[in-house]
């Protein structure tokens, strides 16, 4: 009787030891990938990697799912960075889901600058929209086999993945077939994205926000300006909303966010984070996501000054 309290003592204090690690440091060096096929459109497979903890003892885990960058050109799910940046966050204790979704400016004149027509540049956030709905619709669907928690999915970003991401995330809550009711994002990271509607972003659909950016980022603005800073008369003119004018809507609402500023940054920032502030994001994910931590933090830095020829914000300065 003994030996089997000190026994589950033992257990009790490890698995305490355990859940206070969990999701800020490593829980294991080991982890597993798997591909599936989430959709098929346009006569092609949608293909998502995902990575689990191995031997891991929790059935509802939450999912951060990452979305790459490329313009809507280019750019693959299964990158180097991606996967050294999936299997990182995995190893903590996380699902991470790695996902392809149509390039529809790929081999399109124009591509997504100044020459690509403003309509189709709407269309093609709507459409990654969808394709990300679409993923998420198939962890849902398939929770039980992922062990995941369907109320706790985070999405991340890069340049124009952060802008599919964070359009995404601004939507309602979606129902996916679920008794429990709809289902809204628990939070996202957005690495140099933008909006092109901040009127996306209200009470009922703000979620939990980590913003990087740069303050002379030439393509993606980091407050509010033409998307690669195109002139009026150019096709492709469209005003876009960056990290500084989403934090402000976010502090309105009081959502709590977390603006993270590298002054005279370019769009490096839309990839540096995954691995120069890989411990902001794993702190983002447990304190506002998971913890529900209720705070708003601006944090600065400086970068390598871009002189770039267009006007820039001098928020930095203020």
């Amino acid at each position: 009787m003994k030996f089997t309290s000190m026994l589950m003592l033992f257990w009790g204090i490890t698995f305490s030891a355990f859940a206070q690690g969990r999701y800020l440091a490593p829980i294991t060096d080991e982890i597993v990938t798997e591909t599936h096929t989430y959709t098929s459109k346009d006569g092609q497979n949608l293909d998502m990697d995902i990575y689990m903890p191995v031997n891991d003892p929790e059935i509802e885990r939450p999912v951060i799912m990452y979305i790459h960058g490329g313009g809507f050109q280019g750019g693959e799910r299964d990158h180097e960075k991606n996967v050294k940046f999936c299997s990182r966050l995995a190893k903590l204790g996380y699902v991470t889901a790695s996902i392809s979704y149509r390039l529809t400016r790929k081999s399109k004149k124009g591509g997504f600058g100044c020459n690509c027509p403003a309509t189709e540049k709407l269309n093609t956030f709507h459409a990654a929209m969808e394709d990300i709905q679409d993923a998420t619709y198939y962890l849902i669907q398939n929770r039980h086999l992922f062990e995941i928690d369907p109320q706790k999915i985070i999405l991340a970003g890069s340049s124009a993945g952060a802008e599919a991401a964070l359009i995404t995330a601004y939507q309602p809550p979606f129902c996916y077939g679920l008794e429990s009711g709809p289902v809204d994002y628990a939070g996202v990271i957005g690495m140099a994205g933008a909006i092109p509607d901040t009127s996306i972003i209200f009470e009922d659909s703000a979620v939990p926000s980590l913003l990087f950016h740069g303050t002379d980022d030439n393509l993606v603005p980091y407050a509010s300006a033409p998307h690669h800073y195109c002139k009026p008369n150019a096709p492709g003119y469209i005003i876009l909303h960056g990290s500084h004018t989403i934090a402000k809507k976010l502090a309105q609402l009081e959502i709590p966010h977390w603006l993270h500023t590298t002054c005279g940054g370019g769009h490096e920032m839309a990839s540096n984070p995954m691995s120069d502030y890989f411990d902001e994001i794993v702190n983002f994910c447990f304190n506002f996501v998971l913890s529900g931590t209720a705070e708003n933090r601006h944090t600065v830095v400086q970068g390598i000054q871009q002189k770039p020829e267009y006007e820039q914000f001098n928020f930095c300065e203020q």
